[in-house]
């Protein structure tokens, strides 16, 4: 018996031996430094994937503020990023998202006197614009509006699937479809017309910039015609858009839902 004591005292010295080196070394953090990095991700083609898809998160939280193209060093990033599964996969959570909010919304809502609406921007978000932008970079040349009128004239453009999905689902729970772009006037019956080729119907109505919101930012032109259409009866509890300046000003939706967009800012 007289061992025990002897034992137990040997390893409380030891317990304390080790507790100061710990203390000595600093405590253990579980976070990564920069320079934590791996030396394979510190160079070279791992880098500009690092950085770029850092970037991005700065773009789609709107830290990076106004920008005019992307990076350089992420066109290809950029390239992967819209032709991979990556892009599809987050426009999809996106809309399951906005699914989610939606079918709970009506029941919240009521049955009062307001007609419930759904707010859809159309480029980037009903339509993709990805085959134009194959063959201009990416975003990474600065935006020509010549070429994209001609595109958009060409009605060619794709549905976003997941969109088109969203979209069919809010009409069949009841919800007005109200579409609000910041193309102009000019381009309704392409527009139309491509809305239709993209399997897009029956939508309440079609918003484009007048002669009167030529020089408007994004944030002023769209805050107008929500206000204005909630004026008509409509009460907005949904917005979906690629930029955040399809989204913000007042009157916001009850709700506002961005979709991943890496290749251009509008204001």
């Amino acid at each position: 018996m007289r061992l025990l004591p002897l034992v137990l005292a040997l390893a409380l010295a030891l317990a304390a031996a080790s507790s100061a080196a710990a203390s000595a070394s600093g405590p253990r953090s579980v976070l990564r430094t920069v320079t934590d990095v791996p030396a394979a991700v510190s160079s070279g083609e791992d880098a500009d994937a690092l950085f770029c898809d850092s970037w991005r998160l700065s773009v789609e939280t709107s830290n990076a503020g106004p920008w005019r193209a992307i990076p350089a060093r992420c066109a290809a990033f950029v390239r992967g990023y819209m032709e991979g599964p990556r892009y599809a996969s987050d426009s999809a959570v996106a809309a399951a998202d906005s699914l989610a909010f939606a079918s709970g919304a009506l029941a919240a809502a009521g049955a009062g006197a307001a007609r419930p609406a759904w707010v859809f921007d159309v480029d980037e978000t009903l339509l993709s614009n990805a085959p134009y932008y194959a063959v201009n970079g990416w975003g990474s040349q600065e935006f020509n509006e010549t070429s994209f009128d001609e595109w958009v004239d060409a009605a060619k453009a794709p549905a976003l699937p997941s969109s088109l999905k969203l979209y069919n689902e809010l009409r069949g729970l009841g919800f007005h479809v109200i579409l609000l772009t910041g193309r102009t006037e000019f381009q309704r019956n392409s527009t139309e017309a491509n809305l239709l080729f993209a399997g897009y119907q029956s939508w309440e109505k079609l918003i484009l910039r007048q002669p009167s919101d030529i020089g408007k930012t994004a944030v002023k032109y769209k805050s107008e015609r929500r206000a204005a259409t909630e004026a008509e009866g409509f009460k907005i509890l949904g917005n979906s858009g690629d930029q955040w300046s399809d989204l913000i000003g007042s009157p916001m939706a009850t709700r506002s839902f961005k979709l991943p967009n890496p290749m251009y800012f509008i204001s």
